[in-house]
């Protein structure tokens, strides 16, 4: 047996010493290595396509048609279509950019978060006084608690009849906008 085991030593000292003979030819590169071959290939290759920046870009026209092609008069003369245009441009009108789309919904959506703060808040005070009501025995302190309970739900069904209204206004301004071509990202 130990003549079995002296050979398979020497097997493996042989496979060994073939594959570090294998191996030896092949080197590491550096990173430095990597980087300046790259950078060359990179010299090598000539520049094609143009880079684009945001200089470059023009904004998106409006959704808003021409008043000469919304006007149902517009193959009256140029003289007429003119004069058509100047009635029908809005005077003092705020530009409709992305500061105006924002603020139009801030608005609309503050009142609709200030209610469900305010729903949220009043539907734990209803659980308080509950809670409170049930553990009082004095029947004058009862009849406070459940006064004030009382208020706070009738404030809270008038709250939740409002919700729907507020995201009503906030559906009908994403509609308007969606017409008015605006990006979505002008409504965040």
């Amino acid at each position: 047996m130990s003549r079995y085991r002296r050979a398979s030593g020497v097997q493996v000292c042989v496979t060994a010493l073939a594959f570090a003979a294998l191996l030896a030819p092949v080197r590491a590169q550096s990173l430095a290595d990597v980087a300046r071959e790259e950078g060359e290939r990179r010299k090598a290759v000539p520049q094609s396509g143009k880079v684009y920046t945001n200089k470059d870009l023009h904004p998106a026209p409006s959704a808003a048609l021409p008043a000469a092609a919304a006007d149902p008069k517009a193959d009256q003369p140029e003289k007429d279509a003119g004069k058509n245009a100047a009635k029908n441009a809005p005077k003092n009108e705020p530009a409709k950019d992305r500061a105006y789309w924002s603020a139009r919904l801030k608005a609309v959506q503050e009142p609709l978060e200030r209610d469900q703060t305010y729903a949220a808040a009043l539907q734990s005070r209803i659980n308080a006084l509950t809670a409170d009501f049930v553990n009082r025995d004095d029947p004058a302190q009862k009849g406070v608690i459940e006064r004030d309970r009382l208020r706070a739900i009738a404030e809270l069904d008038r709250l939740e009849q409002a919700l729907p209204t507020h995201k009503r206004a906030i559906d009908d301004l994403l509609d308007e906008a969606r017409r008015a071509g605006v990006p979505p990202g002008w409504l965040r």
